[in-house]
């Protein structure tokens, strides 16, 4: 359930109510009775991590967003081939 804030038009008092996104705004400020705004307002979270727009694309330092590979892998070796399986052709339709 998001945290709507709305501004009083006649005293400025911010007000902030848990509300779903079904129910009406508030209208009526509860400190004088006058008409109430909603605002909009800094988001409080930071997206973290790769794959979001911070990290991959609006840096310019190439590696941004790049993880470092895990500690265990770190020696170079072979390359671990996974099980090869046969698999039969996709039948022809007439």
């Amino acid at each position: 359930m998001p945290i709507y804030e709305y501004q009083c038009a006649a005293c400025g008092q911010v007000v902030e109510k848990w509300q779903n996104f079904s129910e009406a705004p508030l209208t009526v400020c509860p400190q004088c009775g006058g008409s109430l705004e909603k605002i909009i307002s800094a988001c409080s979270f930071h997206l973290k991590g790769s794959g979001w727009y911070v990290s991959d694309y609006a840096g310019k330092n190439p590696s941004a967003g790049k993880s470092e590979a895990p500690k265990d892998s770190a020696e170079p070796g072979p390359a671990k081939e996974s099980p090869k399986t046969e698999t039969a052709p996709p039948p022809k339709f007439k």
